[in-house]
Order: C-alpha cells, then structure tokens, then sequence
C-alpha cells in the first residue's frame, strides 16, 4: 500500500514542499515493511551495529550534549552525533579554546554504554589537521572521557599522521565509544563559514575532497566515514556541480554515507527545505546509502520525507530539541501504533532525568557545575514548554532557572498533575 491517501492527515504547520497529503501512518508502516521486514537499509547497521531504525538525532550546536543524548535513547533514538568539534580544538585538548569554536569538549565525549552508538562529528580547514584530529577523538576514546583535557597536540601534529596510523589501526570499536566519524561539510554560519570551514568547502570541491581523501585515510578502515552536506552552496549552475563533485568523491574514497541537508549554504535556515531535490539526488544515485534532513518537526516529517524523496534515513534536528518523544513517536508509527503526546507526568521525569544527567557529567568536567548545570538546562526549558499546556507561563519561569532550587520550583509549580 502506498503512502499517498485521500485520507491523509492534516499537514502540520511547517511541512515542507512535497510532503502534503502523505499519509505519515502508511509511510511509516511501509517503510517498517521495507528491506525484508527490516526497517532500515541493512548497510546502516552493517556499518554502525545497533543502529536498527531509519533515523537519528543529529548533532546540534549548543545541545547535542551527553545528557540530551541519553535522553533520546531512552526514548528510541537508535543513534546520535556530537556537536561539531573543530579540529583545532582536538588537536589542543581543549587548551585555548575560542568562543568561535563549536563544540565544548566536556559536552561531547562518550557518555557510557547509554549513548551508544555515537558519531564523533569533526569540521575544520587542513586536511592533516583533519585527520589528526579524527585519530584524536578515537584515541581519547580509549582512555576515558577525562583524557580530552590531557591529550597534548604535539604528539599527532600534522607532519606526523601517516606516521602514526600504524599504532593507530590497533584502535577497537568498544561500548559507550564512538562508532563512526563525521566530517560536516555543511555548516553555514558565518563565522564558521567564511574561515574555510563546514559549508565553505561546498564552493571548493578540490579542498573538500582532500579533507575527506585525508580523514578517510587516517582513520583506521573498521571505522566508517560519513559526511554532512547541503544540496549546494547556492543555487547557481557552477556550486550544484562541486557538490557532484564532493558528493560522488566521498563514496568513491570509501566513505559510508553522506547526509544532504536539503537546504543551501547561502540559505542558512532561511525558506522551506527542498525535498524535491534531495528525490533528485536519490533518482540520480539510486545505488548509494543517502540520508536527508531539513524541515523534520514531528515523527510524521521523518515517513513523509522518506516517501517522497526514496531516501535511506533522516537526520532529526531542531525538531528534536526539547523533544525526545519524536523519536518514541516514530519507533510507534513503525509498529502501527498511534503515537501519544507526552503527559504532564512524563515530562517532568525527563526534565527531572535530563538535570540529573547533566549534573553527573558536570560534577567531573567543569567548575561549578551546579551553576553551568543550570544555565544550560535554562535553554532545554524553554524549549520543553512547548508540550505544557500553559507553554508561556512555563518558558518565562524556564528563563529565570539558574540554580537547581530555581529549577526544583519550576517543576513543583508547573509539572504536578491535577
């Protein structure tokens, strides 16, 4: 039975272009149907075990850290990615850091057997450097999440990676580490863009291919490659083609997959995601592992994307922020059940269980960690509000949250069940 249906559910607001009208209850069952009963391409597990349905939470700057992580497991999510990590930052342990940089290192390390698997997402401007700080965030795996702090950058510099990839290919895949490695090539913030970082390197494909060409070498081949993208720099003739150019390249170095997020550079988040060209790219290349993302707002959005444009997954967002029942929703929508919202009850114990989490990897990595807890879980708040059925009266008290008594009241006043 196919997706499209005169009975389809009313498009939320949001939907982008081309999944109106599809039926996200069909979709989802159809594609619990596909791959033999499976679900999921079996390439995506083959690569990354345990990773057993067809979406993911994607790495979020400022969020995607361990507890939001654990948080989405325990509600379904098979994977998750780190924030994006700057190669420099790797490379110096975390010494000397700028504000620029994306990705404290404290908030992304492997976070135990519960975040797992995990993709170690990495962005930067020198393939050796690159590539030295891939090996890095898989050495630190190895040694515990409190060896970021002490890994020292003139062990692995630059001039010294192929030297080091010997040693380097005795690295094992284990519990709680990370299971693969991202290299985004789409990020379009300004700053990060206009330093020959993330989506910068979609205007120059002979740079970005060399990133990739050096990451995929350095890393040790039991590990998968994947990369992050947008379908373009901008729309003109020229930056669709280097895209090709990229797109085509990562597969032939061996990279597992690639993520297109359906948006350009220059668009930023600007203007609906364009599903109809990531169906285009599917179409193109209907032989390659290829995920998509943009515009993913409900569980519903992950089916209807998959219908429409023939991808392999979907990456889950900003959709997912605050909201880690999109993927309980999702796994409900695959089995034929009807997805529920979330009651007053369980969201308080995951906003209960998410300062808990974020408070235990605190207490180790920062100082003060009741007072970081608290401003960091401020922005969780807010974004949790909106399942309250008095969503403004709780994103205001959610903005005054700075101490765990601020947030204890919070939860007294507002999430007790009537």
């Amino acid at each position: 039975m196919g997706c499209q249906s005169n009975n389809a559910t009313a498009p939320a607001p949001g939907i982008a272009p081309g999944g109106e009208g599809l039926d996200p209850r069909r979709c989802a069952e159809d594609v619990a149907r596909s791959h033999g009963g499976l679900g999921i391409d079996p390439r995506i597990p083959g690569a990354v075990p345990d990773w057993d349905a067809p979406f993911f939470q994607a790495g979020l700057a400022g969020y995607s850290d361990a507890a939001m992580r654990i948080i989405a497991r325990r509600h379904g999510c098979p994977a998750c990615v780190t924030e994006a990590l700057l190669d420099r930052t790797l490379l110096a342990g975390g010494r000397g850091f700028a504000k620029a940089d994306l990705g404290e290192l404290h908030d992304n390390v492997p976070g135990g057997d519960e975040d797992a698997p995990l993709v170690g997402q990495i962005m930067g401007s020198e393939p050796a450097e690159m590539a030295a700080a891939a090996l890095k965030m898989l050495e630190q795996d190895t040694r515990g999440a409190r060896a970021y702090r002490d890994l020292a950058y003139e062990d692995i510099t630059q001039h010294k990676v192929r030297e080091s990839l010997e040693e380097h290919d005795e690295i094992e895949r284990v519990a709680g580490s990370f299971a693969a490695i991202d290299v985004n090539l789409a990020c379009p913030v300004k700053k990060i863009a206009k330093k020959a970082r993330g989506g910068h390197w979609l205007a120059e494909p002979a740079g970005a291919i060399r990133i990739l060409e050096a990451v995929r070498e350095a890393v040790p081949a039991h590990v998968p490659v994947t990369v992050k993208m947008r379908r373009s720099f901008d729309d003109t003739p020229e930056m669709v083609e280097s895209f090709w150019k990229i797109f085509d390249a990562a597969y032939d170095m061996g990279c597992s997959w690639v993520t297109v997020h359906g948006r350009t550079v220059e668009q930023k988040y600007v203007g609906p995601s364009r599903w109809d060209l990531l169906k285009e790219i599917r179409e193109a290349r209907p032989e390659r592992v290829i995920l998509g993302s943009g515009d993913i707002w409900e569980a519903g959005d992950i089916f209807r994307m998959m219908a429409y444009t023939g991808l392999s997954g979907v990456s889950v967002a900003r959709g997912c922020i605050g909201n880690p029942w999109i993927f309980r929703q999702a796994r409900d929508l695959m089995a034929g059940r009807e997805p529920s919202l979330p009651t007053i009850a369980e969201q308080r114990k995951v906003l209960e269980d998410h300062f808990a989490l974020a408070m235990s990897v605190n207490r180790s990595m920062v100082r003060s960690p009741e007072s970081h807890t608290g401003k960091t879980m401020r922005k969780f708040g807010i974004r949790f509000a909106q399942h309250h059925p008095r969503s403004e009266e709780v994103r205001l008290r959610m903005i005054a949250v700075s101490t765990l008594a601020d947030w204890r009241a919070v939860l007294d006043d507002l999430y007790t069940e009537e």
